[in-house]
Order: C-alpha cells, then sequence, then structure tokens
C-alpha cells in the first residue's frame, strides 16, 4: 500500500521511489480491471437513451447526436424570442475576431442555453459567460481564457424568460420554468422519435441493396 509518501512492502515500511511508485499504479489499475476493492469501469452509452432514464423521456436522456434538442428547440423557438437590433454585427467576446457566420446564431444559442439550464438547478450570468468563452489569442505568449460577451448571454437569458422558458430563481440567477420543463420534455420525445425513423429508414435502405446484391 501507499500512504504518506511511504510503500507498504512485506519487509516493512520504506520510503517511495519512482520505481515503487510505478509497481503501486500498475497493482491499482489490475485491482481495478479485475474489480478487487475498486469501482468498475463505467459503461458506455449505445443508444440514444442513457441508463436509468426507463421512465418517462426527458432531455437529459438524449445524447447529443443529430438531430439535436438544440436544434429542435431552435427551429420552434424562431421568431418567438425578441431578437435584439445589434444580432447581425456584434461579436460574443471580446477574444472573437469577427462576428458569428450563422445568421440564425441567437436561436441557437438559445437552445444551447435552455438545455444548459435545464440540467442544472440555477444558473448565473458569469457562469454563463466562462460557459461560452473561450481561448484569447496573445500572439506568442501562452493564450488564456477569457469569458464571453455578458451582453449577448443576458438577452439571450432574458428573451427564454420573456417566452417562459425560464424564470428568477429566488437564491439568483435563471432556472427552468415548469412550462419550459415540458416543453423541452415534448422536444426530447419528438427527437426519440425522429431517431427511431432514422433508424428504420436506414435499416430498410440496407435491406434493400442486400436484396439487390443477390
Amino acid at each position: 500500500m501507499f500512504r504518506c509518501g511511504r510503500v507498504l512492502t512485506s519487509e516493512g515500511c520504506r520510503k517511495a521511489t519512482p520505481q515503487s511508485l510505478m509497481a503501486y499504479g500498475k497493482m491499482k489499475r489490475y485491482m481495478r480491471d479485475r474489480g478487487h476493492g475498486m469501482r468498475a469501469p463505467r459503461k458506455q452509452s449505445t443508444g440514444p437513451v442513457r441508463s436509468g432514464c426507463h421512465l418517462r423521456p426527458q432531455l437529459r436522456c438524449i445524447v447529443l447526436t443529430p438531430p439535436s434538442p438544440s436544434t429542435t428547440l431552435y427551429r420552434r423557438s424562431t421568431g418567438k424570442i425578441e431578437v435584439p437590433t445589434w444580432v447581425d454585427i456584434v461579436k460574443t467576446g471580446h477574444f472573437k475576431e469577427q462576428a458569428p457566420y450563422n445568421p440564425d446564431w441567437f436561436y441557437v444559442r438559445a437552445a444551447a442555453l435552455a438545455r444548459h439550464i435545464y440540467l442544472r438547478k440555477a444558473v448565473g450570468i458569469g457562469h454563463l459567460r466562462k460557459f461560452h468563452g473561450g481561448a484569447s489569442n496573445r500572439g506568442f505568449r501562452p493564450s488564456h481564457h477569457a469569458d464571453a460577451s455578458g451582453s449577448v448571454q443576458r438577452k439571450v437569458v432574458q428573451g427564454l424568460e420573456g417566452i417562459g422558458v425560464l424564470e428568477k430563481d429566488p437564491k439568483g440567477g435563471r432556472r427552468i420554468s415548469q412550462d419550459g420543463m415540458r416543453d423541452l420534455d415534448r422536444i426530447a420525445v419528438a427527437c426519440l422519435e425522429a431517431l427511431a425513423e432514422e433508424d428504420e429508414s436506414e435499416s430498410e435502405e440496407e435491406a434493400d441493396e442486400e436484396e439487390d446484391d443477390e
């Protein structure tokens, strides 16, 4: 065992060395793979629905595969959210060089923020700035993280709050409302149905190709 910088062996407790630490790491990995006293490795999801979500489908159960819930929410929210006048010329952060190329980037950002807040209890503007931040170009010096524009995040959150998707939390920040949670769950069900239809169509096409080859 390894405790407080020392290794416990059959000969007694001696000082840890690089070789002993390497042997301890190998033993730990062996025990983890064998399942002796170690936590079992996490199972990867094989489908669009995550494990533990066998009840009513929710947005948190959907793995982000096209068509994603954010895209569906973007399509349904087009024309409902109040869009600022500067949406076509503004940058999403001071570290950016140009404005977004996608003319509908405001709706996509709204869908991303709605899903992000859905998966958490309450989120403030500062957290959202850090979430959509990026690396700032400092020339030959190492890049540092820079937060996104607070005005853009605030306008998006206010737009979602205006259509009833978000609401203010008494302790601060915004949280998902009951109506917003119901709408996002409905979108999740629609995404599952769309994925099932795509899988069926792909299987039918493969079956037709196999028949043609025969």
